[in-house]
């Protein structure tokens, strides 16, 4: 920013391509000495797939930076001392809140008191009256065409999409990221499956060759259930509870969960306080009393002690209302 007028703006577009600091400077050129860089991360000051930020800067002439949150990375942290040395004005915690909000999976994975699972985003579509299927269990499609672009979207920014056992035997389905956005690497396709009841023939083990199918199924699963899967290509992880499941998924490499229930697992989540971002898709219909309920069951408290979660996002798509919140 420079007299009032952005000169230049940046983004991470690829690991071991470009910061945003440095894909902001080069479009910058000139007009970068002696102006104001914002950004949502501290610049880092070290070497790793690409150089550090703090070199680029002061290389710039870059006269303020103005940064969110500090890097909780410890190989990369830092930053804003090394320029505060350089000479150059440095101001930090402005929108941190947001900041955090905006990259979940990456601040939680540097938490070092923090179990290890996934930052978990877990997304219901609902009635107004808080159902999540009909009396029947049918749930296609309670939220319209708008909402489900954008859960194509949410589905792209993470490392892997999951459901319950109950849904990939209700819907059968591809658990594909589809529309114009498209990630580099298509999301690894989770089920949440006790006994290993995933049939073979179904659109997620069929297509398992293609996309990753991982299984996450529990020590009473039949050997030969897991076999039958396994020659169709999904990948089988065994745990005994639903935290252990989580832990699993992140000792093999995923840093964020996009979970799309249904109402059993959405329940197990919730209740055992797994839930990192709670995002509703909420439809204006009502499916009454007899709908599939996913809070039911979960503690009763009095209001005075009941948890009030933080907003991150509010909006609406066609006739359907979006609201995202965190613990």
């Amino acid at each position: 920013m420079r007299e009032g007028r952005v000169v230049g703006e940046g983004w991470h577009t690829e690991y071991g391509k470009a910061h945003a600091e440095v894909e902001a400077l080069r479009r910058a050129g000139e007009e970068a000495r002696g102006a104001t860089l914002y950004v949502s991360l501290e610049p880092c000051s070290h070497h790793g797939k690409t150089g550090p930020c703090t070199e680029a800067i002061r290389a710039a002439g870059i006269a303020r930076v103005v940064y969110a949150s500090a890097d909780p990375d410890p190989l990369a942290k830092g930053g804003g001392q090394v320029l505060r040395e350089a000479g150059i004005e440095v101001r930090s915690g402005v929108e941190a809140e947001l900041a955090a909000a905006l990259n979940g999976p990456f601040f939680r994975a540097h938490l070092p008191e923090a179990p290890p699972r996934p930052w978990t985003e877990l997304k219901l579509a609902l009635s107004i009256d808080g159902k999540v299927a009909d009396h029947q269990g049918r749930s296609t499609w309670i939220t319209g065409n708008e909402s489900r672009a954008e859960v194509h979207r949410l589905r792209a920014g993470h490392d892997a999409i999951a459901v319950g056992i109950g849904t990939a035997l209700a819907d059968d389905p591809s658990l594909t990221v589809r529309g114009t956005l498209q990630p580099r690497v298509p999301p690894i396709r989770v089920v949440f499956d006790r006994q290993a009841r995933l049939p073979p023939t179904s659109r997620l083990a069929r297509s398992a060759g293609e996309i990753p199918v991982w299984v996450v199924c529990g020590p009473e699963a039949s050997a030969t259930a897991r076999r039958e899967l396994q020659d169709a290509g999904v990948h089988i992880l065994e745990a005994a509870s639903l935290p252990e499941a989580l832990a699993e998924l992140r000792s093999a490499g995923l840093r964020s969960l996009f979970c799309e229930g249904g109402g059993r697992i959405a329940y197990s989540l919730l209740r055992e306080g797994l839930v990192d971002r709670l995002t509703l898709f909420i439809a204006p219909l009502l499916l009454g009393p007899e709908g599939l309920d996913p809070f039911q069951g979960l503690p009763s408290r009095p209001l005075a002690e009941a948890h009030r979660w933080r907003l991150v996002r509010s909006t609406s798509f066609g006739p359907d209302v979006l609201i995202s919140v965190e613990p």
